[in-house]
């Protein structure tokens, strides 16, 4: 059954009184919090099973080569991926390089793309990506060579950079400052559960017996379901606020409302051209960069070649792809906690500092103790819920931070694209020749770790002086009014920042 929201909406052949704060307030105020209680309760049951299940699939999609580097085929010995398609890549280089293609596409796609899905209604374009990226996914079982897995992950790359900076640009128009960094956890979290699902998924497939390599497989089970999936997004994911026919009038009103506290919405498909400027010479944008660049070295070489650190604990190749599991679902429980916090305390820069400590003294751990294996294992937990809970909370700073729609657009993925080069260089730290120890690796990621630390802080410190001067200047705002962005965006006299 198809849901109302195929129906097309043009937002410059509507025209929305949009609900203020006043209002609001002119009602009885339980009865407005019953009803929006009610509301997030059913943009919940359908945002976030669909966004949730998405990043899913996104992250199994452009994460499974570390399990397939590894998978062998446990009855009949099929060979794993670099033996059966890289001529044995005795150095792990031609791995390296193959699992880096996909972050160079991605990270020279995502402003474009992301500015330009302001364009198209949200279910058209999130579905088209997911469509996309599943499709290569699958056709990686197909590549024979070095050229073949380079071309399907440049692909890959391409479509998933429509999907991952759109998500916190969406989730805005539906959900408050204080919601967001829950709502993020809960999504990022996903990239946590696919991590320990994608070890469930690979130690069942190379106990298959297949005609062909049970790596080939692996990309067949986790690509296709994305297709699907997109599918039923085009369906039943809801629309901008404005025109989603998800929500009834009341509703409706009740949504624009929320959508214009402490900030305010477009109405429709607007893109303002100043704020593309004022996103490329926004200092804080960089730095976010660089904090997101040390926490992306970390997950990008943790998700590849987490498996391979665990081979040199003296697993066994089949007992390692279940012992990637349960850092994986610890990290996905301490996101969620810790961005709970996070959004309490309306807090983003002391967690993320934190968590990237945690992360730091993990690495620390893999460096200094190389005969301990209850504490190797161990420091892989702090690795994976430290770097899970600050790219988290980090997304959910800047899905606020930044003001109106545009900068959004334009800053988010900015930062996420400056930090995705902490990708590649992460997914190069840990060649075969390097192991068992790894001691390059480890102590890049450790500095990185580190250092993002000390930038969350100098972030944090200069929202505060900022909004400290906004308030001796033009007096403290009152809590939850519109803020109009649409000129200066986060620099209205009226905006402040989460700290």
């Amino acid at each position: 059954m198809v849901s109302d929201d195929s129906k097309e909406f043009r937002g410059e052949d509507m025209k929305i009184e949009v609900a203020t704060e006043e209002q609001a307030s002119a009602e009885t105020p339980g009865t407005w919090f019953m009803e929006e209680k009610r509301l997030i309760r059913k943009l919940d049951r359908r945002i976030l099973p669909i966004a949730c299940l998405l990043y899913l699939f996104a992250y199994l999609d452009r994460s499974n080569l570390g399990n397939a580097r590894v998978l062998t085929g446990t009855h009949d010995g099929k060979p794993p991926l670099p033996t059966d398609a890289l001529g044995g890549d005795p150095t792990g280089i031609l791995f390296d390089w193959v699992n880096s293609a996909f972050f160079f596409s991605y990270i020279l796609c995502q402003v474009p793309a992301t500015v330009l899905s302001k364009l198209v209604a949200p279910r058209i374009w999130l579905a088209c990506a997911a469509i996309g990226w599943g499709t290569c996914s699958t056709l990686m079982s197909t590549g024979f060579d070095f050229g073949g897995l380079m071309t399907t992950r440049v692909f890959l790359g391409i479509f998933e950079a429509g999907f991952g900076p759109a998500i916190p640009l969406y989730f805005s128009l539906f959900y408050t400052k204080e919601e967001m960094g829950l709502r993020m956890a809960y999504w990022f979290g996903f990239a946590a559960v696919a991590g320990a699902f994608g070890g469930i998924v690979a130690f069942g497939i190379q106990n298959a017996v297949v005609p062909f390599s049970n790596w080939r497989l692996l990309f067949i089970v986790e690509g296709l379901p994305a297709v699907c999936l997109g599918i039923l997004t085009f369906f039943f994911l809801p629309d901008r606020p404005e025109s989603t026919h998800y929500l009834n009038e009341r509703e409706r009103e009740i949504a624009l409302a929320r959508m214009n506290r402490g900030t305010s919405g477009d109405v429709g498909a607007v893109v303002t051209k100043s704020h593309i400027t004022m996103a490329f010479r926004d200092w804080r944008i960089y730095v976010g960069g660089v904090i997101y660049f040390a926490l992306n070295c970390s997950l990008a070489s943790t998700s590849a070649f987490l498996p391979t650190i665990l081979k040199t604990l003296g697993f066994s190749s089949a007992r390692v792809q279940l012992m990637t599991v349960p850092p994986y679902a610890v990290a996905a429980a301490v996101i969620v906690l810790g961005s709970w916090i996070s959004d309490r305390l309306q807090s983003r820069g002391i967690p993320i500092a934190l968590a990237s400590v945690v992360a730091g003294v993990g690495y620390l751990i893999l460096l200094f103790v190389p005969s301990n294996l209850h504490a190797r294992y161990f420091a892989t937990f702090c690795i994976t819920s430290g770097t899970y809970t600050s790219i988290g909370i980090i997304i959910a700073w800047f899905a606020h931070n930044l003001g109106s729609e545009t900068k959004k657009a334009t800053g988010i993925p900015m930062f996420m694209a400056i930090g995705q080069c902490g990708s590649i260089l992460g997914s190069h730290l840990f060649p075969s020749t390097e192991g068992p120890r790894y001691i390059k690796g480890f102590a890049v990621c450790c500095g990185l770790e580190l250092f993002g630390a000390v930038c969350a802080l100098i972030m944090t410190i200069s929202y505060r002086i900022d909004n400290a001067r906004r308030n001796k200047l033009y007096g403290v705002p009152k809590e939850d009014a519109r803020v109009d962005v649409a000129e200066l965006a986060d620099k209205a006299p009226t905006f402040r920042y989460i700290i």
